[in-house]
């Protein structure tokens, strides 16, 4: 009687286990997460925080979050080739950005390769677009999800995640940029033009 009870939990549990991994492999194999906002500044002063990941501790969520991070720079000071790479804690991993291509004014295309809490390459990107003497800002990420990723999005919300980072970062960003330009003369971090 035991062994019939214990067949069918097992049975049971075969079952649900297939099910989670059809359920799994079923999720899409890309994913992007892109927030949008319009800054009171030129483009050319939203760039110039983008293009240079010196810059980024000014407006970065992710650099609150480990102050005590260890950041290296490497490459040119800013632009294509410039890279960045971190290591800290937990809620912010251990990872590498190179600047691909950047156009002034217009964009930024990033290379984002994160070895902790595990190994994967996604893509970063800025586009600047002015409206006048305002610059709508998207920060967008794409990339694979592997079969981890996948799991792991059935019980939390990627989008809402990343994208409340984004939120807080081009916020910040946002009040960095918009600061009366003497500000940004006496603050090297605002400097609108390198």
């Amino acid at each position: 009687m035991l062994k019939k009870i214990l067949g069918g939990i097992a049975a049971v549990l075969a079952v649900l286990i297939v099910v989670f991994l059809g359920v799994v492999a079923m999720q899409p194999s890309r994913f992007r997460v892109e927030r949008t906002t319009t800054m009171s500044a030129p483009p050319g002063r939203v760039f110039a925080q983008v293009n240079d990941f010196h810059k980024w501790e000014a407006w970065s969520p992710w650099a609150k979050l480990d102050p005590a991070a260890k950041n290296t720079f490497e490459g040119p000071s800013e632009g294509t080739g410039a890279s960045f790479h971190w290591s800290g804690n937990d809620e912010v991993g251990e990872g590498k950005m190179t600047i691909l291509e950047s156009r002034p004014g217009e964009m930024v295309r990033i290379k984002l390769d994160f070895v902790k809490p595990f190994a994967s390459t996604c893509d970063i990107n800025f586009t600047l677009k002015p409206e006048g003497d305002r610059t709508t800002v998207t920060w967008g990420m794409a990339g694979a999800n592997s079969f981890i990723c996948k799991a792991m999005c059935l019980f939390m919300d990627m989008d809402k995640m990343v994208g409340g980072m984004y939120e807080k970062g081009l916020a910040q960003m946002k009040t960095i940029v918009e600061a009366p330009v003497a500000q940004a003369d006496a603050d090297p971090g605002l400097t609108t033009t390198r």
